[in-house]
C-alpha cells in the first residue's frame, strides 16, 4: 500500500509519499529546520497510515529512527519533540503488530527453508518475534508432514531471545517426547537463567531418563551450580525475582500488558493470557509458587510467598485475569485457609518490603485465625506480628493490635503497651477528622477501625486479660464518652467499668447522668456503673451518689431508666440510710 500526501510549503503543493514524508522529516530534523521537521511528522500523524507502514520506514533505516528518538527525548524544539513522540508510538505501535502477526510468523517459519538469504532474514523476524513466534514454531515441530523442515525450526529455537522462555517453558508440559527434547536443548542453548527452574523440574520429574539427561546438559550450559538445587527452591528463587520485578524478567516494553503462556492439553498448543502489566509479576510469582509446590508439596515457603503474591496482586486495584475462573476465591480466603505459620512468612515479607497492603491483608487474616500460641511466631530473631505494631501505616498497626488483643494473650510480653496505644489511638480515629481518601485510609475505614478497636478493648477488659494493661488509654476512653457516635460512647464506658480509679467510675457516672444522652446511652452508663461498683466498690463521691439517688426516687424518671439507675444504685452497696429513705417517700401511713 502506497500513501500519498498533498503538502502546503511555501504556498507549493506537493504530492508525497510516506516515504518522502519520513525523509524530508529526518533531513529537516538533521539541519536543525525544525518547523518545517514538525510540518512532516504532524503530516504522517494526520494520514492515518497504517502503523506497520510507518514502522517499515523506521526498520529500513535504523540509524533515522536513533535521530527520531533523539528530537523526541531531547526536546530542542516543544512542537517537534511531541510530534516525534506521537509518531514514535505510532512506530512502536506497528512494530508490536507486524511481530504478533500470525500470518507473518508461519510464513517466517516457512522461509527458514529456503535459501540462505531468506533464512538469514527469516531467523532474524522470528527472533524479532520472540514469544509470539514459538508458539507456530512448536506446532510446525509437532507436525509429522513438516518433517524435512524440523531441522531449521530447531536451529532458529535455539537462536531465540529471552522473551521467549516464558512461552517455551510452558510448553514443556507437552507429551510430545521429541519437541520437548528440542524445547530442553534449545533452553539450554538460550542460555537464560530463568529457564533453570524449569529444566531442574524435568531432570528430577520427568518420566524419561533421556530427558531427564538432557536437562541436566542444558543446566550445565547455563550454570552447573543448579544441578544442587532443588527444582522447589529454584523455582522458589523464580518467584522471588518475579515478585520484586527483576528487570530481566519484565515483559515487552512495547506494550502495555504481558503475557501468560499457558499448556493447552486438550489442544496439545500453548495458549496466550494477555494480563494487565501492574499485577503481571505478581501473577507470574504466584505461578512460580505453584509449581514449587508441585515440585515437593513440603515447601512450605511457596505458601506464604503465593499468599503475599496474591494480597500484592489484588492492590492493584483491577479485576483477577479470566483464567482464575469464576467464583476463584480472593486472597483473604487462600489466608485464612493457610494457617499462622505461613501467614507470619508473608507478614514478614510485607514488613521487611514496608508494602502495606500485603502486611494488612495478611494480619486481617492473622485477626481471624490466630490464637496465642501462634501470634509471636517467630521467624529467626523477628516476630512479624510484634513487628506490624510499629509499622508506618495506621491500618496495619491497628489490625496488628486488634488481631493480639482478640487471640487474648495470657502471658505478659514486651509489645503489650503498644497494642493497647495502638487501639486507644484507633478510637480517637472518626469519619469527620480522616483527611485521606485511598484504599488504605478514609472516612468509613477510620469509622471502622474505631469501633473495632473498642470492641476489642472491651474484651480485654471483661477477660480480665492479664497481659494488657488498659490503665494507661483511660484519658482517651474518658474523653469517649463524649464522642458523638453513640457506640463509641457505650463502648467507651463499659471498658472504663473494669478500670479501678475513681476517675473512671465518675465518668460511667457522669455519661449516665447526662440528660443531653439518649436513654440507651444512659442505661448502657448505668449498666456499667453496676458493674464498676460490683468490681471496685463505690469510688463516686456523695454528690454523684445523691444524683442518682434522685433519678431512682423521681417519679418522672422514665421507667427503664429508673429500673437501671436503681440497678446501679443497689450495687454502689451504700449504708442503709439511703434506702430507709427511698422506702419512707413511697409510704403512706
Amino acid at each position: 500500500m502506497v500513501f500519498v500526501f498533498a503538502i502546503v510549503l511555501s504556498g507549493v503543493a506537493l504530492a508525497q509519499t510516506l516515504e518522502d514524508n519520513y525523509n524530508d522529516l529526518i533531513h529537516y530534523i538533521k539541519i536543525g529546520r525544525f518547523d518545517l521537521a514538525t510540518g512532516y511528522a504532524q503530516s504522517i500523524i494526520d494520514s492515518n497510515a497504517a502503523p506497520e507502514e510507518v514502522f517499515a520506514q523506521a526498520e529500513a533505516k535504523p540509524q533515522d529512527y536513533a535521530i527520531l528518538i533523539k528530537a523526541k527525548e531531547e526536546a530542542v524544539d516543544a512542537n517537534l519533540a511531541a510530534a516525534c513522540g506521537k509518531l514514535v508510538e505510532i512506530i512502536e505501535q506497528g512494530r508490536f503488530i507486524r511481530k504478533a502477526d500470525p500470518k507473518v510468523i508461519v510464513e517466517e517459519i516457512t522461509r527458514l527453508s529456503g535459501t540462505t538469504r531468506g533464512q538469514l532474514a527469516a531467523m532474524k523476524r522470528l527472533k524479532a518475534a520472540g514469544e509470539y513466534a514459538v508458539m507456530y514454531m512448536l506446532d510446525a515441530m509437532a507436525d509429522k508432514s513438516r518433517q524435512a523442515e524440523w531441522p531449521n525450526i530447531y536451529t532458529a529455537l535455539e537462536q531465540m531471545d529471552r522473551d521467549a522462555i516464558r512461552p517455551m517453558v510452558a510448553a514443556l508440559q507437552t507429551d510430545n517426547v521429541g519437541v520437548k527434547a528440542e524445547i530442553i536443548r534449545a533452553l539450554g542453548k538460550i542460555g537464560y537463567p530463568q529457564a533453570l527452574a524449569n529444566l531442574k523440574y524435568v531432570a528430577e520429574k520427568d518420566e524419561s531418563p533421556e530427558l531427564r539427561t538432557l536437562a541436566e546438559e542444558s543446566i550445565k550450559n547455563i550454570d552447573a551450580a543448579a544441578l544442587q538445587i532443588s527444582a522447589s527452591q529454584l523455582l522458589y528463587r523464580l518467584a522471588e525475582d518475579y515478585y520484586y520485578h527483576t528487570e530481566s524478567l519484565a515483559p515487552a516494553a512495547d506494550v502495555n500488558f504481558g503475557n501468560l503462556w499457558f499448556w493447552d492439553t486438550q489442544n496439545a498448543r500453548l495458549s496466550r493470557e494477555q494480563v494487565d502489566k501492574r499485577y503481571f509479576n505478581e501473577l507470574m510469582a504466584m505461578r512460580c509458587c505453584e509449581w514449587s509446590l508441585k515440585a515437593d508439596p513440603a515447601f512450605g515457603q511457596a505458601i506464604g510467598l503465593w499468599i503475599a503474591s496474591f494480597f500484592k496482586a489484588e492492590s492493584a486495584g483491577i479485576e483477577m485475569p479470566r483464567y482464575f475462573g469464576q467464583g476463584h476465591a480472593d486472597a483473604m480466603v487462600y489466608a485464612t485457609t493457610a494457617g499462622p505459620e505461613y501467614l507470619h512468612q508473608a507478614l514478614a515479607r510485607g514488613i521487611k518490603d514496608k508494602d502495606a497492603h500485603v502486611a494488612l491483608g495478611v494480619v486481617e487474616a492473622l485477626s481471624v485465625t490466630a490464637g496465642e500460641s501462634s501470634l509471636f511466631y517467630r521467624i529467626g530473631t523477628t516476630q512479624p506480628l510484634a513487628q506490624a505494631l510499629s509499622f508506618d501505616t495506621k491500618a496495619v498497626r491497628f489490625s496488628a493490635a486488634i488481631a493480639i488483643a482478640n487471640a487474648g494473650p495470657r502471658q505478659s510480653f514486651a509489645e503489650s503497651r503498644l497494642v493497647v496505644s495502638n487501639l486507644a489511638e484507633a478510637i480517637t480515629q472518626s469519619s469527620e477528622t480522616a483527611t485521606d481518601d485511598t484504599p488504605m485510609w478514609n472516612a468509613a475505614l477510620a469509622d471502622s477501625y474505631a469501633l473495632r478497636s473498642a470492641a476489642a478493648m472491651l474484651k480485654i477488659a471483661q477477660t480480665r486479660n492479664p497481659a494488657l494493661d488498659l490503665s494507661p488509654a483511660e484519658a482517651i476512653l474518658i474523653e469517649a464518652i463524649k464522642d458523638k457516635r453513640p457506640q463509641i460512647q457505650m463502648l467507651a464506658g463499659q471498658i472504663l467499668a473494669y478500670l479501678s480509679t475513681p476517675s473512671a467510675q465518675k465518668a460511667v457516672a457522669v455519661m449516665a447522668l447526662a440528660d443531653t444522652n439518649s436513654k440507651d446511652i444512659r442505661i448502657t452508663a448505668l449498666a456499667a456503673l453496676a458493674v464498676s461498683a460490683k468490681l471496685n466498690k463505690c469510688l463516686l463521691d456523695d454528690a454523684t451518689v445523691d444524683e442518682i439517688y434522685s433519678l431512682v426516687s423521681s417519679k418522672e424518671t422514665d421507667p427503664d431508666l429508673r429500673s437501671a439507675a436503681a440497678a446501679a444504685y443497689g450495687s454502689l452497696n451504700l449504708p442503709s440510710q439511703k434506702v430507709k429513705t427511698l422506702i419512707l417517700d413511697q409510704s403512706r401511713s
